[in-house]
């Protein structure tokens, strides 16, 4: 596919180079979502709260998109709470590192977890035993944002839409391999899910991450790939991967010019990796407000809102009752898929 004749290269452009025009949100509502943080911190300081810093723990390496989206964060809730937050990575074992650390966590009040699709729905289905509960030991703050995912396919692949793709790979005796950055990830459990509604023979060839899997689909090692709309949009935006749909229930604002796989046939499929922000769970309820307070003041931010789009992410605030119950619905579902089709990671 060539670079020119790419749909989706003038919208990146506009969003790298313009400020980013995110679904019309009234001056009154930014100024009201600004002036709300203005008691959180003036309080602070007023009353002689605790205004040490903030410990956030990321359970992946520092500049993927995981740290990058909880620096952006961290950096509009610390000036709304009057506190510094210091962000502290702690990658390895599928973010149970970092779970269990904060889950034994002493800190209350002090102490924040970007916990994730991994964390807080797959692990606790995809492990045998874990050293923490994260039902019991990670109370929701707010869910922080969502990554769509795309079915991208390799160069060789004849297909330009999802129904010339089912077409193409139900002709393959074979079957058809697809990447994913690894086994349990968001990525390889919705392809399983794609395997389950259309019956396809998918062969699951996992990587340790999606660039070394984003190099073997560009050399025709592999046929395809469901990837994460952070990860993946340079390289469609750039012309180098070919998307034929999206896994959303309606389009998605990182690339609205893409169809979803639901408008091609695939009715009700939707899937996504996300993340939420979490604490320990003897966090007082009053910190879990402002901090609730400050979240969702900082992802309702013009600004903040432009930088996520940007990145390919879609800003969700709310409740935390909200992402409870989202929560509880995820583990249910995706832990369903993983026990069916015996799902382990070592």
């Amino acid at each position: 596919m060539r670079a020119d004749n790419n749909p989706y290269k003038n919208h990146q452009e506009t969003m790298m180079t313009k400020p980013f025009s995110v679904p019309e949100m009234p001056e009154r509502r930014a100024m009201l979502a600004g002036a709300c943080l203005l008691p959180l911190s003036h309080w602070a300081r007023a009353n002689g709260a605790d205004t040490r810093p903030i410990e956030w723990v990321v359970g992946y390496a520092a500049g993927g998109g995981s740290d990058v989206v909880a620096r952006l964060l961290a950096e509009s809730m610390g000036k709304a709470l009057g506190q510094a937050i210091v962000i502290v990575n702690k990658p390895g074992a599928a973010t149970n590192i970092a779970a269990d650390y904060v889950a034994r966590s002493r800190e209350r009040g002090r102490t924040l977890f970007s916990g994730d699709f991994a964390t807080l729905a797959a692990n606790p289905a995809l492990f045998d035993k874990l050293s923490y509960d994260a039902a019991k030991d990670l109370a929701p703050v707010g869910m922080m944002a969502r990554f769509p995912l795309i079915l991208v396919v390799a160069p060789r692949v004849p297909a330009s839409n999802f129904k010339e793709f089912l077409a193409w790979a139900k002709a393959l005796p074979q079957g058809v391999t697809y990447a994913s950055p690894g086994s349990g990830t968001a990525h390889h459990l919705a392809t399983e899910l794609l395997r389950e509604r259309t019956g396809l023979n998918l062969v699951h060839v996992p990587y340790r991450g999606a660039a070394p899997a984003v190099q073997d689909l560009l050399g025709n090692q592999v046929d395809c790939m469901l990837i994460d709309s952070a990860s993946g949009l340079p390289h469609i935006a750039g012309g180098k991967l070919r998307a034929l749909g999206v896994t959303t229930e309606q389009r998605t604002r990182v690339l609205p010019q893409l169809q979803t796989l639901a408008e091609q046939g695939l009715t009700g499929f939707d899937a996504y990796s996300w993340q939420g922000l979490t604490v320990p769970t003897a966090t007082s309820a009053e910190d879990v407000k402002r901090f609730n307070a400050a979240l969702v003041a900082a992802l309702q931010s013009e600004a903040v809102q432009g930088k996520l789009l940007a990145m390919g992410v879609e800003p969700t605030p709310g409740t935390p009752q909200q992402m409870a119950s989202y929560v509880g619905t995820e583990r249910e579902r995706w832990g369903k898929l993983i026990r069916e089709r015996g799902i382990k990671v070592d």
